[in-house]
């Protein structure tokens, strides 16, 4: 206990604090000796961390409460990586960066929930970047990311849904295609019509395209 204290630059007394509030998860004991290794002391640097950045230990506690009990990476990647996503690994004062005081557990179990992040070790792995970027940016904006997350969670919806059709087209009318090469054309076709739905949204609400 003392060395890891000492590699943290932390006192013995405040480790004792951090275990007894369940902050660090126990050492692995072998009769009277009590083992620490590189992930009791990444949590410690992580609270430390976390802590220069204003966050409560309350606070922390609870997101160490929801990372612990999270689903792991093999969850989150179930057969295998994205076809075209980039997954993204998080440490978990990054993701605090990133969304500041929305990083709360509810909001971190939503997107657990909804298939966003998973754990692997003392990380945090977000499925895509193209996702993780633009929460991010929503949030500055002045969105909730709780906001945000509802959204993602009614777009995967009907995403499925498009997902739906275009395989049932093509089963149905090209059985011997190669799905992966008409992928994109599909793409093509959802992009090109929610580009179409916002500017037909846009007007509706008095608002041009591309104006403000």
């Amino acid at each position: 206990m003392e060395e890891l204290a000492g590699l943290a630059g932390i006192t013995v007394r405040t480790l004792r604090f951090y275990r007894e509030r369940k902050l660090i998860p126990p050492p692995r004991r072998e009769g009277r000796i009590a083992w620490y290794d590189d992930h009791h002391l990444g949590r410690l640097r992580t609270i430390s961390a976390l802590l220069e950045r204003g966050h409560t230990l309350n606070g922390i506690a609870e997101l160490a409460e929801a990372f612990d009990n999270g689903r792991d990476v093999a969850d989150l990647l179930g057969l295998g990586a994205p076809t075209e996503e980039t997954p993204v690994r998080l440490t978990p004062e990054e993701l605090a960066d990133r969304f500041g005081p929305d990083a709360t557990p509810e909001n971190l179990a939503a997107s657990m929930d909804l298939g966003y992040l998973g754990t692997d070790g003392d990380q945090i792995v977000h499925i895509s970047r193209s996702l993780l970027d633009a929460s991010s940016a929503l949030v500055q904006e002045g969105i909730p990311l709780s906001a945000v997350l509802a959204a993602g969670k009614r777009v995967r919806d009907h995403a499925d849904a498009l997902a739906e059709i275009f395989t049932d087209v093509i089963l149905t009318h090209a059985p011997a295609a190669d799905p992966a090469r008409l992928r994109p054309l599909a793409q093509r076709v959802v992009e090109a019509e929610l580009s179409l739905a916002l500017d037909r949204r846009m007007r509706q609400d008095g608002r041009e395209p591309g104006g403000s």
